[in-house]
């Protein structure tokens, strides 16, 4: 189906932010500059504005909730940073809520919406569940999933390209002569846990590497963990290269290597994921895999902004691209 005219689409016609077309399309101060662009600019594409959203703007908050699994997180902290100038500049304020990756929390956040304590909820669940699908499919106000969902599934999504990301970096360290590649995980019951794991061993098979088990060890996604990880792993096997499913992980290594006496990146080199402000602090600097997580909170917020706008525009998938940065953890300088 042919999707018609978004507060995208009229904001690249009249040459302002999504943020503005917004504010106009809410009837919230702003110059009358933009307000004129902007009626032309709908006028031109035939935007008609949803009556459901029309009716409901009485009732609005003024507020988009964000449900992430861990506050703390830095990966989330970017997210945060980049979804609150959009939706501030539109009028809204950004409420945040840590649901420590409990699925009956995550459930209940989204059950609420019917009693509008938010217009709108983004959501990051790290385990997807039939019953997260559901309550997509139930709630009673807009939802946008940052991550991975099935294909059809009626919600906004942005999501990362895990596999390609995991691939540059192998790439990078296959490039350098390491062959015997490590890999420590997250839980694999996870939405990202799983997704790096199968895109670990793709890549291992398009690089014709064979598949050690002996080389993979799973952890969870935080620095002691990644730390206990790396240990059941280098008690067993030594590796060349560990591939670390996220920055924090990678840290842990870092300091179980460095306990054990050997040198990074000489004995072992090491990669990250998420590329977070951690990573270029690290010692040595950490290579990282970014998965765009400042670009996923910008798509996430302008999605969401475009849904309040138009509540029966068909739903929309983003993929963020993602990019190897390579520093001293591979390279051996900082």
């Amino acid at each position: 189906m042919r999707q018609g005219p978004t507060i995208t689409t009229i904001a690249e016609r009249a040459g302002v932010s999504i943020a503005s077309v917004s504010r106009v399309l809410n009837r919230l101060p702003t110059s009358e500059a933009t307000v004129r662009a902007v009626r032309v600019a709908a006028e031109e594409l035939g935007y008609v504005p949803n009556s459901v959203a029309r009716s409901l703007k009485s009732s609005r908050t003024n507020q988009v909730a964000f449900a992430m699994a861990d506050i703390g997180n830095p990966t989330y902290v970017a997210m945060v940073r980049a979804m609150q100038p959009v939706l501030k500049d539109a009028g809204f304020r950004l409420i945040l809520h840590s649901t420590d990756a409990d699925i009956d929390d995550e459930l209940d956040v989204l059950r609420r919406l019917g009693e509008r304590y938010a217009d709108g909820l983004i959501i990051s669940p790290i385990r997807l569940t039939e019953r997260h699908l559901e309550a997509f499919a139930e709630a009673r106000a807009p939802v946008v999933v940052i991550g991975s969902v099935p294909d059809g599934t009626p919600v906004d999504n942005v999501r990362a390209d895990s596999r390609t990301g995991l691939r540059l970096a192998l790439d990078h360290l296959y490039a350098l002569g390491r062959r015997r590649i490590g890999f420590v995980n997250g839980p694999l019951d996870t939405v990202p846990g799983a997704a790096r794991a199968r895109a670990y061993a793709d890549a291992l098979t398009e690089l014709g590497l064979p598949h050690d088990p002996a080389l993979i060890e799973i952890g969870d996604f935080y620095r002691a963990d990644g730390a206990a990880a790396t240990r059941r792993l280098l008690a067993r096997t030594r590796p060349d290269a560990l591939m670390c499913a996220n920055d924090l992980i990678a840290l842990g290594a870092l300091d179980v290597l460095r306990a054990e006496g050997l040198r990074v990146p000489e004995d072992v080199a090491v990669v990250g994921t998420d590329d977070t402000d951690l990573a270029p602090v690290a010692w040595p600097t950490l290579t990282s895999v970014a998965l765009g997580s400042a670009e996923r909170g910008r798509r996430a917020a302008e999605l969401m902004l475009d849904r309040l706008a138009d509540g029966d525009a068909e739903p929309r998938v983003v993929t963020v691209e993602p990019r190897l940065v390579v520093r001293g953890s591979t390279k051996g300088t900082s």
